[in-house]
């Protein structure tokens, strides 16, 4: 399998206002002028998206959203569309986080329509997919996540595949500093690869980017990004100061280099 450079990715929740934002967007772009083998992507919040695209406007950072609505327009009050982020500078869209599940409800079928939605305008889904620690106390953990790939993939051809990344965050450790164990980890990833593989054939699942999240910082990042599945990471609190942000960039770079 391929060994891809890693792709991180900076989510920022419900973080920064817009001067923050810029600020931070601005030190990550400096701090990560020599990190050119790592593709870096940022998510701040929808109200400083237009702001944070002209700080990355001439650098290799790339923007992301942190959720869209699946119609184009309409009568729908307080969402945002993808032909809207499109407009805005988003290169990639986050599509059923965990939180946004947990809270807000949000569905397999619902998250399914986003990932279309974000693909006909031509914005990247970056898929997130997880257990609770109850299901895997259960151990349900592989099922509740084939059902979450299977669901969120449902009528995706293998063209569209391609433009997919795939995040396995653990909902257990989101925000809780609890960490899985690198091997804890690969054991899913590599699930997850085969899960793909059986819907789109072997070469596009080892080329498919796997992401892990879940209180990812500086001395967990080059363990984790060491195993062969993983390919990077879709980064929580530890993005939201830009030395830490870097730190685990430098670190999965590290074990890129060393994994060749």
């Amino acid at each position: 399998m391929a060994n891809k450079p890693p792709f991180i990715a900076g989510n920022w929740k419900m973080h920064m206002t817009i001067a923050e934002a810029k600020n931070l967007a601005t030190a990550i772009v400096k701090a990560s002028a020599d990190l050119l083998e790592a593709e870096i992507v940022l998510a701040p919040p929808f109200t400083a998206l237009s702001e944070v695209k002209k700080v990355l406007e001439d650098g290799s950072v790339q923007l992301a959203a942190q959720n869209l609505f699946w119609e184009e327009k309409g009568a729908f009050t307080g969402e945002v569309s993808a032909p809207m982020l499109k407009d805005a500078g988003c290169q990639y869209v986050i599509i059923g986080h965990s939180e946004r599940r947990q809270y807000f409800g949000e569905s397999d079928a619902g998250v399914n329509k986003k990932v279309s939605a974000a693909l006909k305008s031509g914005v990247f889904p970056i898929l997130c997919i997880g257990e609770s620690l109850a299901e895997r106390d259960r151990d349900e953990t592989m099922d509740i996540l084939s059902r979450q790939i299977q669901g969120g993939l449902e009528g995706i051809a293998a063209g569209d595949f391609k433009s997919i990344v795939v995040a396995y965050e653990p909902v257990w450790a989101i925000g809780t500093g609890k960490t899985a164990t690198p091997g804890q980890a690969e054991e899913v990833h590599s699930h997850i690869r085969e899960k793909l593989a059986l819907s789109y054939g072997i070469g596009p699942a080892e080329c498919a980017i796997i992401l892990y999240g879940g209180s990812v910082k500086p001395a967990n990042s080059f363990a984790l990004q060491s195993e062969k599945n993983i390919d990077g990471f879709l980064v929580g609190g530890a993005s939201l100061e830009a030395e830490s942000f870097i730190q685990i960039t430098r670190e999965a770079i590290r074990a890129y280099k060393e994994k060749k």
